[in-house]
């Protein structure tokens, strides 16, 4: 069957072509869909597997000399559909993994919230014990529980924590277009990436005009990114390229917040 990878791929595209209807996105499925059938009956990792890689490529090579300098792209396109094919099986255990990792990370931030709720039990009971005491105990004691409750060090820290998960969200949503991730698992990402995003941002402060304008670039390549992704279009991975670079360039920016 890897022998006849290249018929069937050359097969595909000439009924294809014959229809007018042969786009760059066409030429990845194409190969995606035949290197992903004949991926499925391989062992991971075996020369059969990179035979038919190079079988795939050279199909859609072969196929479309007659264009000349506009191959390129197709060619880009085929190698990418069938590093794709071939890797379906395991991009659908990260796929797994994945939405594994984020019920842990639900579970998680119930669990965070949980135990800052049972801390604001102990801070409110405390400062009930200094209602019997002297006007300069009570001071005292509601001073240190308001430089616990209000530590600049614990805001930073929950901030920096968001923008480091945004971020990391904005990589898996690349990695995924790069490697074959389906329209909703992009999608996803970019939702986590937003959802993080907002928690990072600073609820009650100006920030410098600098920090505001790179802040609506970023929000601005957020909803680029879902567009490009609703319309499937090709140009999605240089879209979230742009966007992991925004939010790069946004979050290592000083805020007055984190100067004071």
């Amino acid at each position: 069957m890897v022998r006849n990878i290249k018929e069937q791929i050359q097969t595909d595209l000439k009924q294809v072509k014959e229809t007018g209807q042969l786009r760059t996105e066409r030429v990845r499925e194409i190969v995606k869909s035949a290197v992903s059938q004949v991926a499925s009956e391989l062992k991971e990792g075996s020369v059969e597997l990179r035979t038919l890689v190079r079988d795939a490529v050279s199909a859609v090579i072969e196929n479309l000399q007659e264009k000349g300098n506009e191959v390129k792209e197709d060619v880009t396109a085929s190698i990418e559909g069938a590093l794709e094919g071939v890797n379906r099986k395991r991009h659908e255990s990260i796929v797994q993994t994945q939405s594994e990792l984020q019920r842990l990370q639900t579970l998680l931030d119930s669990e965070e919230e949980k135990l800052q709720q049972d801390v604001d039990v102990i801070l409110a009971e405390i400062q009930e014990t200094g209602t019997d005491k002297t006007a300069d105990t009570k001071n005292v004691i509601d001073s240190a529980v308001s430089a616990i409750k209000d530590s600049d060090e614990v805001s930073l820290l929950k901030k920096r924590y968001a923008q480091l998960q945004a971020q990391l969200a904005i990589v898996r949503a690349n990695l995924a277009a790069r490697y074959g991730g389906r329209s909703e698992e992009i999608q996803n990402y970019l939702n986590d990436a937003k959802t993080w995003y907002d928690q990072a941002r600073p609820q009650a402060e100006v920030v410098a005009t600098q920090v505001a304008q790179k802040r609506s670039q970023l929000e601005d390549k957020l909803g680029e990114a879902g567009t490009a992704i609703a319309r499937k279009e090709f140009q999605l991975k240089q879209t979230l390229r742009e966007l992991l670079l925004a939010t790069a360039d946004l979050f290592k920016e000083k805020e007055p917040a984190d100067k004071n």
